[in-house]
């Protein structure tokens, strides 16, 4: 069986946004019902030096735009990252995921060999398509997702693996 990269940086990325997205409308709803307060959610951590919960979100949210952008040979679009609400959160959720549903399968023919550069803070990452994909930009969108999950989670939030795998 041959994995297409297509399916990779589109099709399954596009299910965990929603996933997300899904997620975050549980948050909202718990903070309704006064289970949960937003500044809570939003400002979670685990360790004082880890990134709060707005950025992972923020963090997944680009892991799942940038790798299409970049196999397709196409800019990577810019969001600023001004959010301080859930609401502004599911909407960005909502702008990646309909930049990510754009693209075709066809755009990506050659992905796995096309060069990607990316320059760093401390260093610049130059590897091939599939190197890229596969030891940077899953591992990173995965890692970022998964502490959003496990952020709500460990708050008291009733979620469980099928929020986080979706139907």
């Amino acid at each position: 069986m041959q994995v297409a990269i297509f399916d990779a940086v589109v099709r399954t990325p596009l299910r965990m946004l929603h996933n997300l997205d899904a997620i975050l409308g549980k948050a909202e709803a718990a903070i309704a019902e006064g289970r949960l307060a937003e500044p809570d959610v939003l400002h979670a951590r685990l360790a004082p030096d880890m990134f709060d919960f707005t950025r992972q979100v923020q963090l997944t949210t680009d892991f799942a735009k940038s790798p299409p952008a970049r196999l397709a040979g196409v800019e990577v679009p810019k969001f600023p990252d001004e959010e301080t609400t859930l609401a502004q959160l599911r909407s960005r959720i909502g702008k990646v995921a309909q930049f990510v549903g754009g693209f075709q399968a066809t755009q990506f023919e050659g992905a796995a060999q096309r060069r990607v550069v990316i320059p760093l803070r401390d260093r610049t990452l130059d590897m091939v398509g599939s190197e890229y994909l596969f030891d940077f930009a899953i591992p990173n969108f995965y890692f970022h997702y998964t502490t959003a999950y496990g952020l709500l989670r460990h708050l008291g939030l009733a979620i469980g693996k099928r929020d986080f795998v979706g139907g």
